[in-house]
């Protein structure tokens, strides 16, 4: 096979959850291993500049590259699996798009408008609400809730750079925003608002620590955290006749039972 059949067929393997951008190793830094190969053949469709219209009736028309249509959402395998399962798919109408190379588990729904990109991995019974954006390779996991307006950063090159990672039963706020490779590990919560970066400090004020994210080695979120918005002085004087401060975000205390029940997800919505 030539580089765009490999491209083409990598894509259908991320479509039916056979490969992933980013995966489970215990072995590799933060826990996860980056698929460089998975990034390198989404570039490569990318790269041909070829275009092909979409046209679904009326105003649904679309045009893109010809290498990245648009996800099956009724009569793909992977569709089929979901409602074999008793767990079928919820693409509610009103202007959301999935693009091809996107794994979405039995059980997710999205509401719209929502955009999912290619290369995304959706775990099971994740709810992706209304105005969210999940970038590229971005990986979500089982039980997740993205909130309305939420922003889940892409990456594609350089090939090998992290994407953002979210793992299972974490809940993300209303117009948070996870950017450059954010690993949000297990049953963390991230308040409304709460913006984080690759190379973001967060104030752990439970364990009275600092964490600090590099361009290396991205920032981690710990297990069960639950991240608040805060400010923190600027340094200098000044900053400090004139009182200014940053924002800040805040490991405010660890997921309890109260936590729990205050982020649930009503299980008829999903």
């Amino acid at each position: 096979m030539n580089r765009i059949e490999t491209a083409t067929a990598t894509l259908a393997n991320l479509d039916a959850g056979r490969v992933r951008a980013a995966h489970p190793d215990p072995d590799a830094p933060g826990g996860w291993r980056v698929d460089s190969a998975v990034q390198e053949a989404i570039l490569q469709l990318f790269a041909d500049r070829a275009t092909r219209t979409w046209d679904l009736g009326g105003a649904m028309q679309f045009r893109d590259r010809v290498g990245l249509p648009l996800k099956g959402l009724l009569d793909s395998p992977e569709a089929e699996a979901a409602l074999a399962a008793g767990k079928p798919w919820r693409v509610v109408p009103g202007g959301t798009s999935v693009r091809g190379g996107v794994y979405m588990a039995p059980g997710v729904t999205v509401m719209p408008p929502s955009y999912i990109n290619v290369g995304a991995w959706i775990g099971e019974g994740t709810m992706v609400d209304s105005h969210v954006l999940v970038g590229s390779c971005a990986q979500i996991g089982a039980r997740v809730h993205l909130s309305a307006g939420v922003q889940i950063g892409g990456v594609l090159e350089p090939p090998g750079r992290r994407p953002v990672i979210v793992e299972d039963d974490v809940f993300v706020g209303a117009q948070a925003a996870l950017l450059e490779g954010v690993l949000v590990q297990a049953r963390a919560v991230i308040a409304a608002g709460v913006v984080l970066t690759g190379t973001s400090r967060l104030y752990d004020l439970a364990r009275e620590q600092v964490i600090v994210g590099t361009l290396a080695e991205p920032l981690v979120v710990p297990a069960g955290a639950v991240v608040a918005p805060g400010v923190r002085q600027v340094s200098g004087e000044f900053a400090a006749a004139h009182g200014l401060a940053l924002s800040a975000a805040v490991v405010v205390k660890y997921r309890d039972d109260r936590t729990d029940a205050r982020v649930a997800l009503e299980e008829a919505l999903r």
